[in-house]
């Protein structure tokens, strides 16, 4: 058996070799591969040797020959092709082992060149990976040191791979070609090229939506079914998933999560990870239906489950804080399809030990500051047209004080300015038209995904009445302006004594003025929080 190895990222790669050595199997290696494996006293042969041709253009040609294809390529079962091999003093190559130039990894970096991005272009290691990825029935291909323990563990049992173990191998060959391939357009199709400025130290700006977009995500698992029983439907993740975000979450008990499990468990996951205090949102149908901060997980989860206990019922919980006894005897006593937080207790675990059908999910929340907050959020986001695709940077927007703009008579209090900032904060988060009403950092009544504003405010205050929760002296936060004072009215009514909105309709100044003749706050955030 003969190997073929030449990697860019050497780790394993001598254990590996020396382990293949012990096993039999002979050794081919490019020049930097070579050295480092001659250096460890391993027996090595450079490819150079191989073909009888120097590597050349400073290693831009070193395996693009065909003793290299024609050994990779050759089918051990038709005649024909093993007398060619013969023929032209060709042996064949059993095992490929490569990795690709760092492509992905150079343009990632902060000030890198044009020049730097085409020198990480990997030409022969695609080619030689495509080749023993066509011919995977006599040639293994190993393209990530993750596979270096399956691939001895199978040579050491049956000294040779076994056809399953080949084709996925092949498989994961391929899929790593389409997304280096896809990385490689991602970058070359954004770069603004400016002609007047090429050389080796230009820098090109790049768009932001690249002219042809390549995502690749890999599939996490198949679901039971879509969001009805007659869809079917899986759950993929992206190539690198952001930390902190929902698909990096372990499950540590309970059923398999739905489709629309994971659907609300984002929105809850998103909604609770933007407090910086103890948080606790509870989501229905991929609407908050109780928000509040508190001390404690626990006095977060109580005030938000008084905002709507009844939609509550059988709804996706999330907390920013791990879950302790308490918090778990609490939640424990009501109907939850999936609870998530950073962590759980052990009290905490024993506790829904008993509640076998709960969905409990840890989930690391992002660290290290606000850089890594916001890695941890989703960059792009997509939606699915009738064959298109519309993609968008996330709503990523953080409001401070200093942006608002008091448009009333009225000023706010201090405790006024805080209760519309949580209500704002909520709003992002909930279907347009969205209505929020909160008070001493919860929700008091959620009007959400109507087509008026003006019925959003008036389910708001109904949601409120069936809670039992007053909401006199509420603030009110409405994610897009007042088109005419009808809704600011409605809220008022209701009892609000504060409104924030981005402002911007062409009747602010009537919506102004009715805010001043009730004798209540209003204030401009200046950016709205449509969420469709």
């Amino acid at each position: 058996m003969r190997a073929l190895i030449s990697v860019s990222d050497k780790t394993g790669i001598v254990e590996l070799a020396r382990t293949l050595h012990g096993l039999g199997v002979s050794l081919i290696s490019t020049g930097g591969t070579a050295k480092l494996l001659a250096d460890q006293g391993l027996p090595v042969t450079e490819v150079a040797e191989v073909t009888a041709f120097p590597e050349m253009l400073d290693g831009r040609v070193k395996t693009l020959h065909p003793k290299v294809h024609g050994g990779l390529l050759a089918r051990r079962d038709v005649p024909e092709h093993m007398a060619a091999l013969k023929a032209h003093g060709i042996d064949t190559i059993d095992l490929l082992i490569v990795n690709l130039y760092p492509f992905e990894a150079t343009v990632a970096k902060a000030g890198c060149t044009l020049a730097d991005a085409i020198e990480n272009i990997d030409i022969g290691g695609p080619a030689m990976v495509r080749s023993a990825a066509k011919n995977w029935k006599d040639v293994g291909v190993v393209t990530d040191a993750s596979q270096y323990a399956a691939v001895v563990a199978e040579l050491k049992a049956a000294g040779k791979l076994s056809d399953k173990l080949r084709f996925e191998l092949s498989v994961a060959a391929f899929n790593r070609i389409a997304q280096y391939d896809g990385a490689i357009s991602d970058y070359l199709s954004s770069v603004k090229f400016e002609e007047d400025k090429l050389g080796e130290t230009y820098v090109p700006e790049r768009a932001l939506f690249p002219g042809q977009s390549n995502g690749h995500f890999i599939k996490v698992q198949d679901l039971r079914y879509g969001e009805n029983s007659h869809q079917q439907a899986a759950l993929y993740r992206d190539l690198y998933p952001a930390p902190g975000s929902l698909v990096t979450g372990v499950q540590l008990q309970g059923k398999e999560l739905s489709y629309n499990n994971i659907a609300d468990a984002d929105a809850a996951w998103e909604c609770v990870k933007s407090f910086d205090a103890p948080a606790c949102v509870i989501v229905k149908h991929a609407n908050p239906c109780g928000v509040a901060v508190g001390a404690s997980a626990l006095e977060a989860y109580s005030k938000a489950f008084q905002t709507d206990p009844t939609s509550a019922f059988g709804g996706i919980i999330a907390f920013n804080r791990p879950v302790d006894k308490a918090a778990a005897e609490a939640v424990s006593k009501q109907f939850v399809e999936v609870l998530m937080a950073p962590d759980f207790s052990a009290e905490a675990l024993d506790i829904f030990k008993a509640k076998v059908n709960v969905r409990l999910m840890k989930i690391a929340l992002p660290t290290g500051g606000k850089t890594d907050w916001e890695q941890g959020r989703n960059a792009i986001e997509s939606k699915r047209v009738g064959s298109g695709l519309l993609l968008q940077t996330a709503d990523n927007h953080e409001l401070t004080l200093a942006d608002l703009k008091v448009v009333t008579v009225k000023q706010p209090t201090p405790e006024e300015l805080q209760d519309l900032m949580f209500a704002w904060k909520v709003a992002k988060f909930v279907k347009s038209n969205a209505i929020v009403f909160c008070k001493n950092g919860m929700t008091m009544g959620v009007g959400a995904g109507q087509m008026s504003r003006l019925d959003s405010a008036r389910i708001a205050s109904i949601k409120a009445e069936h809670a039992q929760l007053s909401l006199q002296g509420t603030a009110v936060a409405s994610d897009a302006f007042f088109p005419f004072r009808d809704g600011l009215d409605v809220v008022v009514d209701a009892g609000a004594t504060c409104v924030i909105q981005p402002g911007g309709s062409m009747r602010d100044q009537e919506v102004i003025d009715a805010a001043n003749e009730r004798g209540v706050v209003m204030v401009y955030s200046g950016v709205r929080h449509f969420r469709h």
